[in-house]
């Protein structure tokens, strides 16, 4: 996922811990165990399953899934426990069990929601049971379920639902063992208004019509976080053989144009690093409440409109999500703790992508930009939340997403391709999705292969204690690589002379300049701007006015924090318009340092409806931080 929402923020500290919820005889050990999921109650070493059948009813009108969930299981031990899996908020009407010809009722216990896991279903299974089958209803609060209004949407005509189910959601709205290190197929029946088109992380056909009934099947396994649904106003329009893009009539054409190279991405990541194993790669365009910049969901990412540029100058976050279809969905995290080796691979697989696709002066550019962002996130977190394997136990997943496990993890991988050399490196890679396809491991799993692949070949490039000290450390090793970009050095010069009043900002000649020098020109601003150097950026560069809105947020960043009224106007409509946590939850910690409070209540509770619940919960800390206490 392209959470780089969280590019320039302080992490937050979880609200509570799972040992103040859980039993009293409940205790962590000092480390956190390789390979443990602490955020699933799922029995896994006692059942596995191995492949979900939905059938779905989508309910607009109630904000509701109404659902039948047929889980086929695996037992893994010879007694006869309880199977266990994970649920939030769902109300179970009934279980049978049994095999594939025969189920009959069996006796469950739904145990109370103790903490941010939700609650256990407990299942009393026969001895010869194979099949689980869970009537079920989710919740108008779910939480990895977002309903909007049709004025919420670009076409203003119909509802909308999508799903978000990283890091722990998909079991608000599926009752299964919601866990990366257990891998599933599934097949779905989904039942929607008659002129609604469903979509998910599957097989979808775009030649389907809008009837009100929509098949789907994901044959390749699959972590339940990967899980994704989509009911909308949609329409298709493909990019290529293999690409495509999904989204309400209004935004389609604009969009298959900014993504027009996506195809491109996909065949030149495809023979570095092996075959795109996911058929078709087809992009979902979500309404602006999407908290995410993207999500990797197999076969069909979603992704946040704020990156319709109209230039491809953001098209980045595509290549990430591509890039995904290797790190994270064909070799995923085991768990939460290991979040590194999704992120970190994803991270460096798309600056290569952008390589070579846009050449060395991007990816430079790009490099630069995250290794900044790297720097503002090392210079706030504490020393516990700047480690890759980093211990998540009685924390929200959701909450400590950071730079941390993408560009650092990025740059560790940077820093062993120096050393060994990039053909080397690109082999070891190949080999390392091939070895691991479609399975999740552990940071452990991945040194241990490691030491026996590229440590054993270049024992004299690569030093194992150096790279455990990259992972099990705070900060960055001595010696670590510094990406840097020429075009930023002369941003850099130009910054430096307007500053100082040696060039007017209407003499700055940006007519070549790339979004990415914007943005470094911006960033690199001192804290402290006067009232006529302000209006001189404004008006030279129509800075408030500016429909990119990664140069948006930079500017209004600067205007909050100088007091600078005439953008105020432009940053209400950009926080209400927009619900990417990247840019929300930045903007509404400025305002509060700014001692801004009642700005932010107004503009939050005016823009709270139109959010995701879990952007209501993580701003709602920053807004109101008594609640958080």
């Amino acid at each position: 996922m392209s959470y780089r929402p969280l590019l320039t923020i302080v992490m937050l500290v979880c609200a509570f811990f799972f040992a103040a919820s859980c039993s009293e005889t409940e205790e962590y050990a000092a480390e956190p165990q390789s390979g443990v999921d602490y955020h699933s109650f799922a029995n896994t070493e006692d059942y596995r399953i191995t492949h979900v059948d939905m059938d779905l009813t989508v309910d607009f009108s109630r904000k509701v899934i109404v659902g039948i969930a047929t889980l086929r299981i695996e037992r893994l031990g010879d007694g006869n426990n309880a199977l266990i899996l994970d649920t939030r908020d769902l109300t179970i009407e009934s279980v049978h069990a049994g095999n594939r010809d025969q189920v009959e009722a069996v006796s469950f216990t739904l145990g109370d929601s103790v903490d941010i896991r939700g609650a256990a279903l407990a299942i009393e299974l026969p001895a010869d049971a194979s099949t689980v089958v869970i009537h079920y209803q989710t919740s108008p609060a779910a939480t990895g379920l977002q309903w909007l209004e049709p004025q919420q949407t670009a076409g203003k005509r119909h509802p909308f639902l999508f799903t978000q189910a990283q890091a722990i959601h998909a079991r608000s709205f599926i009752p299964l063992q919601d866990t990366p290190g257990i891998r599933i197929t599934y097949d779905a029946t989904i039942r929607t208004p008659s002129e609604l088109r469903a979509v998910m992380s599957a097989n979808n056909d775009p030649d389907t019509e809008k009837n009100g009934v929509y098949s789907f099947s994901m044959p390749q396994p699959i972590p339940a976080y990967l899980i994704a649904l989509a009911v909308g106003d949609l329409e298709f329009k493909a990019m290529g053989p293999r690409t495509g893009v999904y989204a309400e009539q209004e935004v389609l054409d604009a969009a298959a144009a900014e993504f027009a190279d996506t195809e491109a991405m996909l065949e030149i990541t495809e023979e570095v690093y092996g075959p795109y194993r996911w058929d078709r790669y087809d992009l979902l365009i979500l309404p602006p409440s999407f908290p995410f910049g993207g999500m990797e969901n197999p076969r069909l990412s979603f992704i946040t409109p704020t990156v319709l540029a109209g230039d491809k100058s953001l098209v980045s976050l595509i290549a990430h999500e591509l890039a995904h279809s290797w790190s994270g969905n064909l070799v995923t995290n085991s768990s939460w703790r290991d979040l590194w080796l999704n992120e970190g691979f994803t991270t460096y697989l798309t600056y290569r992508i952008m390589q070579f696709v846009y050449g060395d002066e991007r990816y430079q550019m790009e490099m630069a930009l995250g290794y900044a962002d790297l720097q503002t996130d090392l210079d706030d977190l504490d020393d516990h939340d700047e480690l890759l394997a980093i211990d998540v136990r009685g924390r929200d997943p959701n909450e400590v997403f950071s730079n941390i496990p993408y560009e650092k993890g990025a740059l560790l991988l940077y820093e062993m391709e120096q050393k060994i050399g990039r053909e080397a490196f690109d082999r070891f890679l190949l080999d390392y999705f091939n070895e691991f396809a479609f399975q999740s491991i552990t940071t452990e799993d991945f040194l241990a292969y490691l030491d026996r692949t590229l440590i054993m070949s270049h024992p004299q490039e690569l030093d194992a204690d150096r790279i455990r000290e990259w992972i099990y450390n705070p900060g960055i090793p001595e010696g670590a690589p510094h990406p840097q970009s020429d075009a930023f050095t002369q941003v850099d010069t130009i910054r430096q002379a307007w500053l100082i009043g040696a060039e007017a900002a209407e003499k700055i000649d940006t007519s070549n300049w790339a979004y990415h020098q914007w943005k470094h020109f911006l960033d690199g601003m001192p804290d402290r701007l006067n009232r006529d150097q302000l209006e001189d950026l404004d008006q030279a560069f129509k800075l408030t006015a500016s429909t990119n809105n990664e140069i948006a947020f930079s500017w209004l960043r600067i205007a909050i924090r100088n007091d600078y009224e005439p953008a105020y106007d432009r940053l209400e409509d950009f926080l209400v318009s927009i619900g990417r946590n990247k840019f929300l939850m930045p903007l509404y910690r400025d305002l509060m340092a700014a001692e801004k409070v009642a700005m932010a209540d107004r503009i939050f509770q005016k823009a709270k409806p139109g959010y995701h619940p879990l952007t209501v919960k993580r701003n709602s800390q920053i807004v109101y931080p008594e609640s958080a206490e």
